[in-house]
């Protein structure tokens, strides 16, 4: 090669450059290659529960079938729509008659006669509300479920009445204290809707009571007088079931008290009677933050745009709002339902925060899964969906120990087939697996 056939330095710089280049684009492609490989096999993960979501019905999805409840219901009680969003309206008329549930939803003559026999034992109500978004013909459907007398009740010989020894960690009348630093006011028994699960059943007794005020009172001066007290959970029942006034008292004395930090609401009316959420109630909970708000939804069905809505003026007036869902056999042991109920909860903005196992409650042990199926439940969120939508699964410990956070890291299954757990206080409980 003469000397005017050699490349100049440029040249084989650009030579360099160009293989480089190209080896670069060889590197790309084969990584993009992999990249939708993985991308396929995520997509077939994902198949499953897309193919299962189609048949879980929403509380957006029914609403035509709830309209035509609802209608069924205004007519039955020559009610007007103004009437159907006051939640005076609403609590008056709760539904706690079999025939006339009967003449809303289709029910068999067997389960009118099991409802009245239930209820000798155990009172029911549903707002005229909540039961409009329960299957007019089905009696699988995990509303009526929740709500009406199941014969199964009276068949639990396995309950107890007060499982989380609530009785036994309660200091003063009305207050529930099981760690350093919060406790709860057990305010009333009334509820929009008694749950069938319900925790507090033995408090339901036959009729609707509120703590007096004197216990209230006393309640309060506990706090004031324990320094450590720095967040309080106002519950019962269900604390929304109060007037107005009597709200702004409770909120109004804990927030002048130094060293609570935090006041939390906890309520269903959420889920079963958001009409509740008034603009009169919004603005005394704007005045007293931060004032965080724990609901329970169960079931997509329930998240609705009447809950929506309710959860948005929450949300303007500065509450916090969080979702403790109770885990129920026939209602949410699905991994895929209880990832549309995540997933529907945070579109309203609602954080799913706890799972709770469901307790061993007398007349409920129909509703109670097994741990494993807990634990399977959470290992198919893990990783199948965004953390947002994965909340902690909890156990609450017999005899009032607390909360127990369950896991595959903390739950070891005994030589006697029970599960064992540890506790905040590093004692060991055992648990039917």
């Amino acid at each position: 090669m003469g000397s005017k056939d050699r490349l100049s330095p440029n040249t084989v710089k650009e030579c360099k450059m160009a293989l480089s280049e190209y080896e670069l684009g060889q590197i790309r492609s084969v990584k993009q290659s992999m990249a939708r490989w993985r991308a396929d096999e995520l997509k077939k993960y994902a198949a499953e529960f897309l193919a299962a979501k189609r048949n879980i019905d929403t509380g957006f999805s029914i609403q035509n079938e709830a309209q035509e409840t609802k209608a069924r219901i205004l007519d039955l009680f020559n009610a007007t729509e103004d009437d159907w969003k006051s939640w005076h309206w609403q609590l008056k008329n709760r539904i706690t008659d079999a025939k006339m549930l009967a003449r809303i939803i289709k029910l068999t003559d067997e389960e009118v006669d099991q409802i009245f026999r239930v209820g000798e034992s155990f009172r029911w109500a549903a707002s005229p509300y909540y039961t409009s978004l329960m299957s007019p013909t089905e009696s699988w459907d995990p509303i009526r479920r929740q709500s009406i007398p199941s014969i199964f009740e009276l068949q639990d010989d396995l309950g107890t009445d007060d499982p989380s020894g609530e009785e036994h960690t309660s200091p003063i009348d009305a207050v529930v204290r099981r760690y350093p630093d919060r406790l709860i006011i057990n305010a009333t028994n009334q509820c929009a809707t008694f749950c069938r699960y319900c925790q507090r059943r033995r408090n339901i007794g036959r009729s609707d009571q509120h703590a007096p005020k004197s216990k209230l009172w006393e309640a309060l001066t506990y706090v004031k007088e324990n320094e450590e007290i720095r967040d309080v959970i106002i519950t019962g029942g269900d604390p929304l079931m109060f007037a107005d006034n009597t709200i702004e008292w409770l909120l109004s004395e804990l927030n002048s008290i130094e060293h609570v930090e935090i006041k939390r609401i906890g309520t269903r009316t959420l889920a079963t009677m958001p009409q509740r959420i008034t603009e009169e109630l919004c603005n005394i909970i704007e005045k007293y933050p931060p004032i965080y708000v724990n609901t329970q939804f169960n079931h997509p069905r329930e998240v609705t745009p009447d809950a929506a809505e309710a959860c948005d003026k929450l949300i303007k007036a500065g509450a916090v709002i969080s979702n403790q869902a109770v885990l129920l056999k026939g209602v949410n042991n699905d991994p895929h339902v209880m990832k549309v109920l995540n997933h529907e909860l945070l579109k309203i903005r609602v954080r799913p925060y706890y799972l709770f196992q469901a307790k061993p409650v007398r007349g409920t042990s129909h509703f109670i899964t097994s741990i494993k199926d807990g634990l399977e439940i959470m290992r198919k969120l893990r990783g199948y969906t965004s953390g947002l939508a994965i909340p902690t699964y909890i156990v609450s410990a017999p005899d009032g120990l607390g909360k127990v956070p369950v896991s595959d890291l903390n739950a070891w299954e005994s030589a006697d087939g029970e599960i064992l757990l540890k506790t905040w206080e590093d004692k060991l409980v055992s648990y039917p697996v």
